[in-house]
């Protein structure tokens, strides 16, 4: 499949083919959605494979080709048959469940799509894979031990205060070593983002995201009523846990590398020591939920599409990645052996479980779910197993621990999201701001959201490329707030889960089975939840968590 010449007769003949009534046309939507779920799958397992080593020249050129080579003619010739699905006498025959949403997203593709982007969005790529790398070499040497930034991020979990602070500034440091050039790459790619929009004729390159991203059921006023709300529903929240930490550790200042260790003073929780040990405490305690939820784990075992562990030269972070053709995604992550991986793996696996619930939908646009239903599927499953988190964590006291972590990083998230796309909402309607403009309009954004409790004196410069960790500034303009939107949602599944965990599970599952064939309100109905974030429901959930973290002690 990723030879060019092959994939270009699949599209002449789909091009080509006459289409004489309602049912040769489902059947053409078919052969389309087959041959685009092949070419899915060739891309991803050309990156899969070159993030598992950004050090592999091999696997990183063969990804090269495919986004250079073969992904801009994809594009431009999916772009024809786009257009001739919707120029079709008997498009409003295909009445099926899921049809109207598939078609109202493929009409917007086709009225956003220009030539002049396809050579744009490959250098973007490009540029994103720069990126990539140069997050994957970053590595500290601390007492001697060449480590990752992830391995050395969990030492931020250990009880000695000067260890951690060194830590911390080590990391810090590493990350300011490259502000240049990661400043300079963003600036390059967000001059590109505007010439995109501009060519699609949007003022902006954040309009034209919430295009083509689909996004029909929430608007930027939208995102900026969330801000809103999580600046005064959460923040006081998560302000008043800060007091509660800077008054356990004892400290006359909460600094930020005192975020990450356990405020009672006791070491960090290590609940596995491999990423086959976390494998199976995961399918342990989806088990509990659904058997079918830990088969879907066992199954991607058994077909060798796990790379959980952490090592040099990966790329950072985690992800699931769909395997449309096949059925069984991927998951990679960093492990360590901290909570935080628990909570990734449990993350990542509700993804997958979303995978193989929708793959059975007939074609593959119904299986492309926005990020507001796929985040749903994953920070779901991690409230969703707390029940049972016993499995991993057997002492109570480190379960109590765990599960307080939890709740915390629940309302901690809230104001982090809200951070990133309030300055993605800054710098993409600004797209002349200097460097120092960009840097500026971090700090206040920052500043607006962290809260007045944690003191970042001295820290000025770190903190004004904090920024540059999070890799969907760079790699996924505009993907972030799902996670916010999809954390209130899982906040209402937990709420349900804790009053009838059997119908709980139920309608998660229903909805997970949906795919993406109704609109993001109705599959959160179908959930049993509203998809809502103005800041009185917003205030109606956070008062729960807080209530549970005050249960918890």
């Amino acid at each position: 499949m990723g030879d060019r010449p092959s994939v270009e007769r699949m599209f002449d003949e789909l091009e080509a083919r006459d289409i004489a009534d309602a049912g040769a046309l489902e059947q053409w939507v078919h052969d389309l959605s087959e041959l685009e779920a092949a070419i899915s799958e060739e891309g991803a397992w050309r990156y899969i494979r070159m993030t598992c080593d950004t050090r592999d020249e091999e696997a990183s050129l063969r990804y090269q080709a495919f986004m250079n080579g073969v992904q801009p003619m994809v594009e431009e010739r999916m772009d024809r048959l786009h257009r001739k699905l919707v120029r079709s006498p008997f498009i409003d025959q295909l009445t099926g469940q899921g049809y109207a949403v598939y078609l109202r997203g493929l009409r917007e593709q086709v009225r956003i799509f220009r030539d002049a982007n396809v050579p744009l969005q490959t250098e973007l790529r490009n540029l994103a894979q720069e990126y990539s790398a140069a997050i994957g070499a970053m590595n500290v040497t601390w007492k001697g031990e060449t480590m990752t930034l992830p391995r050395a991020g969990a030492l931020l979990e250990g009880t000695d205060r000067k260890e951690r602070e060194a830590v911390y500034r080590l990391i810090a440091d590493r990350r300011l070593h490259d502000r240049e050039k990661l400043d300079e790459l963003y600036g390059r790619m967000l001059g590109l983002r505007q010439r995109i929009a501009e060519n699609a004729g949007f003022a902006n390159y954040r309009d034209y995201a919430y295009a083509a991203l689909g996004r029909f059921d929430h608007h930027p006023s939208d995102a900026l009523d969330f801000h809103t709300a999580i600046e005064q529903a959460v923040v006081p929240v998560v302000e008043r846990m800060e007091r509660e930490r800077r008054k356990s550790l004892s400290v006359d200042a909460l600094r930020p590398w005192d975020l990450q260790v356990d405020p009672s003073g006791k070491p960090p929780l290590r609940p596995f020591s491999s990423g086959q040990q976390l494998l199976a405490l995961a399918q342990q305690v989806f088990s509990k939920l659904d058997p079918y939820f830990a088969e879907c784990l066992g199954t991607m075992q058994s077909m060798a599409r796990l790379d959980l562990d952490s090592r040099e030269g990966k790329a950072p972070g985690g992800y699931n990645y769909p395997l449309y053709e096949t059925g069984a995604p991927f998951i990679f992550m960093n492990a360590v052996g901290t909570t935080d991986d628990v909570v990734t793996m449990l993350h990542e696996g509700g993804h997958a479980v979303h995978s193989f619930l929708s793959h059975p939908l007939p074609i593959t646009g119904f299986k492309s779910f926005p990020s507001e239903v796929a985040e749903l599927a994953s920070m779901g499953m991690e409230l969703l197993t707390m029940d049972h988190w016993h499995l991993i964590y057997p002492d109570p006291e480190e379960l109590r621990r765990a599960k307080r972590d939890q709740l915390e990083r629940v309302l901690s998230i809230l104001p982090w999201v809200a951070t990133i796309d309030a300055f993605q909402h800054a710098v993409h309607t600004h797209p002349a701001w200097t460097v120092a403009e960009r840097s500026r309009a971090w700090v206040e954004t920052h500043a607006r959201f962290s809260g007045a409790v944690v003191d970042w004196q001295g820290l000025e410069e770190q903190r004004a490329s904090l920024w540059h960790k999070q890799l969907h500034l760079f790699e996924l303009p505009f993907y972030y707030i799902e996670y916010g939107i999809a954390q209130l949602g899982a906040i209402g599944l937990w709420l349900n889960y804790r009053r009838d965990p059997m119908a709980a599970i139920a309608a998660y599952t229903l909805a997970l089975k949906l795919g993406y064939t109704k609109p993001l309100p109705e599959i959160y109905a179908e959930a049993g939840i509203r998809f809502d974030f103005s800041e009185g429901h917003v205030r109606a959930l956070i008062d729960e968590v807080a209530r549970e973290l005050d249960r918890l002690g």
